[in-house]
């Protein structure tokens, strides 16, 4: 099993890097699945909280957030939107990827939903798995994977180079 996070403390910047990092593995031909942030969608709220992800290899583009106006501090995760890119990545080309990356292990992840199953076939199958893992929900995530997945820093050369390692 070969499994492997990614944390930053710069705010966006896990999220940058996984995204580069599957753009740079797509055009040398390798085969992806999972979900990584759209950086093309500019967010409506100054926190940041509004939010694309596009559906790896090809699509589609999904929101999952919604808008719950200006003044609202509740969690903006839309869970149906969260449901259809799971369902979009495992009914897509999970088998046959050379790699699964998740942009973000989150709060739907650490409470069992959201990506776990994803996550969890990926590993049935064999693919190594790249998850993105904010401070907050380190604890959920070391708890997930039992302690077993291996830190890579957030920069590309570090994650070339554990993807391709013999080391899990």
């Amino acid at each position: 099993m070969k499994f492997a996070c990614v944390t930053s403390p710069i705010r966006g910047e896990t999220d940058r890097v996984l995204t580069e990092i599957a753009n740079q593995l797509q055009a040398q031909g390798v085969s992806l699945a999972g979900i990584v942030k759209d950086l093309d969608h500019a967010s409506a709220f100054n926190n940041g909280c509004d939010m694309k992800v596009r559906v790896l290899p090809d699509g589609p583009v999904i929101k999952i957030t919604q808008d719950l106006g200006a003044g609202s501090d509740a969690c903006r995760l839309d869970p149906g939107a969260i449901a259809q890119a799971v369902a979009s990545v495992e009914n897509g080309a999970l088998q046959n990827a050379d790699l699964f990356i998740l942009n973000k292990f989150g709060p739907e992840e650490a409470a069992g939903r959201g990506f776990c199953s994803a996550i969890g076939a990926a590993i049935e199958h064999g693919i190594p798995v790249l998850v993105g893992v904010g401070e907050p929900s380190k604890a959920a995530f070391d708890s997930f994977t039992g302690g077993l997945a291996t830190a890579v820093a957030p920069q590309p050369d570090d994650i070339l180079a554990w993807l391709h390692s013999d080391t899990p």
